[in-house]
């Protein structure tokens, strides 16, 4: 009997056909880590996530992830730096008031996933590869909707994307670091149900 079961589990994984997300944007979060005069690491978060993400359990590489997040809402808790981030020194959120990751391979890579694609950030698309940790098991939510969650993090140098705005200091060095740590947390679901608060 066991045998069976294993078998027909076994089967259903083979051909279960790929589940399709939409990212919840009051449940997900975008965030961002860069060094500060060399010595402390300043953090903060993005606006709202959006977008779709195609899961294939039976054949990761068929899974594909579409985001689009929202630069004018970043956030360091700190009223004069998020004005200067904001600014045509940093991001220019007049003119690229939007980031859009559109992925071009998912791959797995032992227990976790790896997952490639076109970051574009203040005009400029470069390709970044994310470790992904996730997707979790599908949870029923309300209205007949299933949640899941994923979280994926990548390394990039900010001046790679025209981010290039800096300081020197007196004893050496400089004030904001090149290279900044992306992470993506988000909750998505699939089939019905609205999204809540």
């Amino acid at each position: 009997m066991r045998t069976l079961l294993l078998l027909a589990f076994a089967s259903c994984s083979l051909f279960a056909e790929p589940t399709s997300y939409r990212i919840d944007p009051n449940h997900s979060a975008a965030s961002f880590a860069v060094k500060h005069m060399m010595v402390s690491t300043v953090r903060g978060t993005m606006g709202k996530i959006t977008g779709t993400v195609v899961y294939d359990s039976a054949d990761v590489s068929k899974s594909t992830v579409t985001a689009e997040i929202d630069a004018t809402g970043i956030n360091t808790q700190n009223e004069n730096r998020d004005k200067h981030l904001k600014s045509p020194d940093f991001f220019d959120i007049e003119k690229f008031p939007k980031m859009t990751f559109q992925s071009t391979k998912v791959w797995k890579a032992g227990a976790a996933l790896k997952m490639a694609g076109n970051l574009t950030m203040h005009g400029v698309t470069k390709e970044v590869v994310f470790d992904v940790d996730g997707p979790a098991a599908d949870i029923a939510g309300q209205g007949g909707s299933k949640r899941s969650g994923a979280s994926a993090t990548a390394k990039i140098n900010r001046k790679d994307f025209g981010l290039t705005w800096n300081r020197a200091l007196e004893a050496g060095g400089v004030t904001v670091g090149d290279e900044v740590s992306i992470t993506l947390d988000v909750e998505m679901m699939s089939g019905g149900g609205a999204q809540k608060k």
